[in-house]
């Protein structure tokens, strides 16, 4: 049987990805620069943060391969690491493995297959959080280099976005079972 290049790249990466594993230090900074992001996106957005003021104290679970994330939403209306102790009011757990098929459902748009266990309410407002709240990250770029520069930027960065969806292969078949592919919205076409 003959591999594509892709499908060889794929595998050695998964090999290598498995065999990796990063100091707790490191992963813990990570988690914390990424609640930083998620804050600063957070903060553009005052609905987001109303509704993740009503569900205060409560705690989600993310989980992929060997990483996990745990997140409390706070008083604020934003987000802040959780106690390894707290027990999570709702865990997601991405169903793909493979951080090339994450890569290529992103770039076609897609969500990735989600488990999903816990609390419906909570899980319907982390959804809701999820298909609104977005980064402009050419308004940022527009803070610190100029509003003409950003926008060349952006523009720049959709091109080559779209330059790579070209050569994304389309989706191949249903999600795995007993997963549920998050709401998105069918490809076009499609009803």
């Amino acid at each position: 049987m003959t591999r594509s290049p892709t499908d060889l790249l794929e595998g050695l990466l998964d090999a290598v990805g498995r065999q990796l594993t990063p100091p707790p230090w490191a992963v813990q900074e990570a988690q914390r620069r990424l609640v930083l992001l998620l804050n600063h996106i957070l903060m553009q957005e005052p609905q987001a943060m109303e509704r993740l003021r009503r569900q205060s104290g409560r705690v989600v679970e993310a989980h992929w391969r060997i990483f996990s994330l745990r997140l409390v939403a706070t008083p604020a209306g934003l987000l802040d690491l959780a106690s390894p102790a707290a027990s999570p009011d709702l865990t997601l757990t991405l169903a793909e493995d493979s951080p090339f098929a994450l890569a290529q459902a992103a770039l076609r748009g897609d969500k990735p297959p989600v488990r999903i266990a816990g609390d419906v309410q909570f899980a319907a407002e982390v959804n809701w959080l999820v298909d609104n709240v977005g980064w402009d990250i050419e308004e940022d770029l527009a803070r610190v280099f100029g509003d003409a520069p950003a926008h060349a930027m952006g523009r720049a960065a959709r091109a080559l976005a779209d330059a790579l969806r070209r050569f994304v292969p389309p989706r191949e078949g249903p999600a795995a079972p007993g997963v549920s592919p998050a709401a998105a919205p069918p490809p076009p076409g499609r009803a």
